[in-house]
């Protein structure tokens, strides 16, 4: 049986391929295509979903089509698709349902309590599911606009950045300042006696900057209506709403044995972490692609079990779900830009040849095996830097990403070696969470660390991924530390590289000094 899951139309759209309940292929339109219209159906990565999972057309037994439909109508979509897919059934899956399903299924849990949070959704914002089996319950639902991401977005557009694309920089932002406002925060969205209740009085309609904060809340922050931001004041305003998020989201969750969590919200690393180290809950699992492109996958999966009836659940085991390119299709196109190369003939010629150039001080694009689904580099399309370089950090955010210090890098360890160096959750597998340095280690991993002696911890499976699993064993064989520095292959905004081209044009766009892609090495 093959099902196919489509969501995030109206934002991040994506394609998910279940084959018999498995999943084969996941691929997100931006990455495949390098570009998304809203409500545009995804052809490309439709297309190469199919390819990657060796299916056509007309073996596609169901689509799930997550909503919110963006600008079109359903109408229109359902045609569209009909005509593609002239032999499938068409089936609507509601957006914290998708959100929902997307958590719990993935999750290795044979019953677990599910919460989704994201600023809108479908008129929703929010939902708490009872989980068991096949099967997903709703026990509580949150509306627009008494949403906690709204709040969250609304001080990011604040802070000068942009709603529903800077809020990481929210919560690394936070990382530097005090939760002085927190209280401020709170009764916005908290009103006695009522519960979750957004106060609008916060609020000027029609105000298109800011946030849409009035002149009360900035009185509140000791500032006049509309003035500019002192810095320090940022971090602050920062740490205050990453502080009353982790509260009221903990709130919401309760207590219990395993906890399951999917939306924009819970993209946020510290909020994670939070509620990791809470103690409330035995075990915490993020669907780590917990955006909209992750409804592609819980549509596939609300498919299989809701619609189809199958009881057979295959939690996900990777991320490497997207595209991958032989030897021949990366030369071709290395010869096409008429670039010189070195081959690399063997896997252990590839870890010698990057752990060379990493022992110069020298930044290295790292291509290798399936893209990565969702919006974390995890070792297939990642730049890397050796935390033995006293400028890494500069030359990482400065000179290549070209973004502010207070972003920080992951730090890329085998699974097996984590504890020796961190204290972690098990959400750092997908770079989902935050740990944090044992004090040993403070010194060495200083570039890294945010707040609190915070670090974005990778830890890397030998099953999952062997390359790169090696890649780190054989770095610390040659330094006698098994970590390197890790940041998201790709440039100025644009999404994670995919294919060979799209890495020669952000190699060439950079600063980054060398890349290994498959067998080839490129220098500068």
């Amino acid at each position: 049986m093959t099902i196919i899951g489509i969501g995030g139309l109206e934002r991040d759209p994506a394609c998910s391929v279940l084959l018999d309940g498995r999943l084969a292929a996941a691929v997100e339109q931006r990455k495949i295509a390098r570009r998304a219209g809203p409500g545009e159906v995804p052809r490309e990565a439709i297309a190469e979903s199919l390819r990657l999972a060796g299916v056509n057309h007309r073996t596609v037994e169901t689509i799930a089509l997550a909503r919110p439909f963006g600008p079109r109508s359903g109408t229109e979509i359902h045609l569209e698709l009909r005509e593609m897919f002239p032999l499938a059934r068409i089936v609507s899956v509601e957006h914290h349902t998708a959100h929902a399903a997307s958590a719990f299924f993935a999750s290795p849990f044979p019953s677990a309590t599910v919460l989704t949070l994201d600023r809108a959704g479908d008129f929703r914002c929010g939902a708490r599911y009872k989980a068991e089996g096949a099967a997903l319950t709703l026990e509580k639902e949150l509306c627009y606009p008494d949403s906690v991401g709204d709040l969250y977005s609304r001080v990011t557009e604040f802070l000068g950045f942009h709603a529903n694309a800077d809020e990481h920089k929210v919560q690394w932002l936070s990382t530097s300042g005090k939760p002085d406002f927190a209280g401020i925060l709170r009764s916005i969205l908290l009103r006695e006696g009522v519960g979750l209740r957004a106060d609008r009085s916060w609020f000027e309609d029609g105000r298109a900057a800011h946030g849409g904060f009035n002149a009360r809340f900035y009185r509140a922050l000791g500032l006049e209506d509309g003035a500019p931001i002192p810095e320090p004041l940022r971090a602050n305003v920062a740490a205050s709403v990453q502080s009353v998020v982790e509260q009221l989201v903990m709130e919401m969750a309760g207590e219990g044995d395993n906890l399951c969590l999917a939306g924009g919200l819970f993209q946020n690393a510290l909020l994670v972490a939070a509620l990791e180290r809470s103690g409330r809950w035995k075990n915490v699992f993020v669907q780590p692609a917990a955006g909209n492109n992750g409804t592609s996958l819980g549509a596939a999966w609300h498919a299989w079990h809701a619609v189809h009836q199958r009881s057979e659940r295959y939690p996900m085991t990777t991320l490497a779900l997207g595209p991958s390119y032989g030897v021949d299709e990366i030369k071709q196109v290395l010869e096409n830009c008429k670039l010189r190369f070195s081959f690399l003939a063997t896997s252990g010629d590839i870890l010698n040849a990057a752990v060379n150039q990493l022992s110069g001080d020298r930044i290295v694009a790292w291509m290798q095996g399936r893209a990565e689904f969702g919006p974390r580099a995890l070792g297939n399309r990642s730049i890397l830097a050796s935390p033995l370089d006293p400028y890494s950090s500069e030359n990482l955010n400065v000179y290549i990403k070209r973004r502010e210090s207070f972003r920080k890098f992951a730090a890329s360890v085998p699974a097996e070696l984590a504890a020796t160096y961190f204290e972690v959750g098990p959400n750092s597998r997908y770079l989902a969470t935050v740990g944090r340095v044992r004090p040993e280690y403070r010194k060495q991993f200083e570039s890294a660390i945010l707040g609190q002696d915070f670090v974005r911890v990778h830890t890397v499976d030998a099953g999952e991924n062997p390359l790169f699993h090696k890649l780190l064993h054989a770095w610390g064989s040659k330094t006698g530390l098994p970590v390197l520095y890790n940041t998201s292959f790709n440039l100025f905004g644009d999404p994670l590289v995919a294919s060979p081209r799209d890495a020669v044009r952000s190699f060439y766009s950079s600063g980054i000094d060398a890349m290994i892609v498959g067998n080839f090495l490129l220098e500068k």
